[in-house]
């Protein structure tokens, strides 16, 4: 292995770990929605790196055949580019959607009062929430059934910026096994990043009281993936 590769590898690594790092979209979807669709470790697991896969290999297959075509790689970087603003615009209305279809659900699942009175004089009041089981079985079920999907979806179109111009093509010029060699690299720290941020939060989440919250929860996630849209389009994380 040349000192060049060699470069190249510990870059990937490092790259792979802060540009994941340094940027939320690649890990709060998960953090929140496991949060608020209550999804177990396993299925949060699952799901963070099976986005992170497709995340990668959107770019990993346009830096293949821009390699194989000698595209320049001004122009792959335009092309990464516009599938940014794509996922980034695509992450905003999502976040918007979810946030007011959540709190429509909590606005719903408000509790209330109801006053019942016996036959024997006795009367009693208790706390009662009309739609929490009926909003959940048929409002909820297409959802959370779609949130994963819709959630991959946004991550295939959204690039690894730093990928293709800084480890891929100059992984090119040393040999095509180089080029496997920096890609693996990359892709396998960052997905171990994602997944290291992911699980480390949402189990620490469990330890943070957060009844009253409760029924906000998928309101308070709408509005934290619509706020992390924001900040990827125009703060540009």
């Amino acid at each position: 292995m040349s000192q060049e590769l060699t470069i190249l590898i510990i870059t990937a690594a490092s790259i792979g770990f802060f540009h994941t790092l340094l940027g939320p979209d690649h890990y709060i979807p998960f953090i929140v929605f496991a949060k608020a669709r209550r999804w177990s470790v396993t299925k949060t697991t699952w799901i963070t790196f099976l986005c992170g896969v497709g995340h990668i290999a959107s770019s990993v297959v346009l830096g293949i055949i821009g390699i194989a075509l000698g595209i320049a790689v001004t122009k792959l970087e335009f092309i990464e580019s516009f599938r940014g603003n794509i996922a980034a615009w695509a992450l905003i209305a999502f976040g918007f959607m979810y946030f007011v279809w959540g709190l429509r659900r909590a606005f719903r699942n408000r509790p209330h009062e109801h006053v019942h009175e016996h036959i024997d004089g006795d009367v009693h009041v208790h706390e009662h929430i009309h739609s929490s089981g009926h909003v959940h079985v048929h409002d909820g079920k297409e959802t959370k059934n779609l949130t994963p999907w819709i959630l991959f979806t946004i991550f295939v179109f959204g690039p690894c910026e730093p990928l293709i111009p800084i480890l891929m093509y100059p992984a090119a010029k040393n040999s095509f096994r180089g080029v496997i060699l920096v890609t693996t690299v990359f892709g396998g720290v960052t997905i171990l990043t994602m997944l290291g941020i992911v699980l480390v939060s949402v189990l620490g989440i469990q330890f943070i009281p957060m009844t009253r919250l409760e029924r906000y929860n998928h309101a308070l996630a709408g509005a934290t993936i619509f706020l992390c849209g924001l900040a990827i389009q125009f703060l540009g994380l």
